[in-house]
């Protein structure tokens, strides 16, 4: 597939967001353009044979400047933004935020005009704060791509997730995906909730009591304390971490008793669906969400996911770049 095939008639039809601030609120046709996007760019970029990536790149945002603006330590989404845009032919800047006028009492919003007054064309934000890219988004020309607004939305991850399911098990209607373990202090729950069900899909919300409030049934989904219980309904399991630095009080009363209860090992593998399917957003606590075992096993997706994760942020910059909605 040649660059001018990924972009026959310009951004996908159906596609007016100039920026990518959260999943609520997306159709299904938007999330599924996204997809299918991210799948012409993984189909270049990727060899036929296993997921090493090619040294080609598709230079359909040449000349525009990317920044990441990250204020949360990242591994996975922050090397993936900066691959992408680089992939695309982008210039990125790694913004630190310990080294800048920041720390001189300067403003967020000052910082960012800064910023974009020497031509900064994206930026790609992550904060602490609910609410930070769509304050950057009603503030600044450019376009905004949220990589992580404290416990309220992580579209792209979300994203990677249900593109991931779909690569694995061909469809997302109709599936039953179980998102488990600090429900509550999780902005990749929030999102996935929204995808999931925009596409079909049937969401079991499991964890500890502490963390996962009957209140979220009014999202349409459910709500189970019992991991053992909901193992033989599931399609998918999207294992999250525990957050302990965003938990003010430790809300079970120790890591051995959550991993006892709420871990999935080899035992519990076992009960659940021949064809099931393991994902986690990572970073992953080994022995305590999951056993190294099931993380590394034949169900696992989770590479697969940090994979995808480039292709979609790819998908994402170049869609928003390119649209036409002001």
């Amino acid at each position: 597939m040649s660059v001018g095939d990924l972009c026959w008639g310009g951004v996908p039809v159906g596609w007016r967001r100039r920026h990518l601030l959260g999943i609520e609120g997306m159709s299904a046709d938007e999330i599924t353009l996204a997809l299918d996007q991210a799948e012409r760019f993984k189909s270049v970029l990727v060899r036929d044979k296993g997921y090493e990536y090619c040294d080609r790149k598709v230079p359909l945002l040449a000349g525009k400047t990317c920044v990441n603006l990250f204020f949360e330590n990242s591994t996975r989404t922050k090397t993936s933004f900066t691959l992408a845009a680089r992939r695309l032919g982008m210039d990125v800047v790694d913004f630190s935020a310990s080294t800048s006028s920041l720390s001189k009492g300067e403003t967020f919003i000052d910082t960012v005009k800064n910023l974009e007054a020497m031509q900064v064309d994206a930026v790609v934000v992550r904060h602490s704060c609910p609410g930070t890219a769509m304050l950057l988004s009603e503030n600044i020309r450019g376009h905004v791509l949220n990589a992580g607004d404290g416990a309220h939305e992580h579209p792209t991850q979300a994203l990677l997730d249900i593109l991931t399911i779909r690569q694995r098990l061909g469809r997302i209607k109709g599936l039953t995906v179980a998102l488990v373990g600090d429900i509550a202090h999780s902005r990749t729950a929030r999102s996935n909730i929204w995808g999931l069900r925009a596409l079909g899909a049937n969401v079991i919300l499991c964890g500890p009591s502490t963390l996962v409030s009957k209140r979220w049934e009014s999202l349409g989904v459910v709500v189970s304390y019992s991991l053992d219980e909901i193992l033989g309904k599931v399609d998918v399991f999207n294992l999250l971490r525990i957050q302990f630095e965003r938990q003010v009080i430790r809300p079970f009363p120790s890591t051995r008793e959550y991993s006892h209860l709420y871990g999935m090992d080899t035992a519990r593998l076992s009960r659940a669906k021949p064809e099931v399917l393991i994902i986690a957003p990572g970073p992953i606590n080994r022995g305590l969400e999951v056993t190294p075992d099931v993380a590394d096993g034949q169900h696992s997706a989770i590479l697969d996911q940090v994979t995808n994760g480039v292709a979609i942020r790819m998908a994402t910059l170049w869609m928003c770049l390119n649209s036409k909605s002001i």
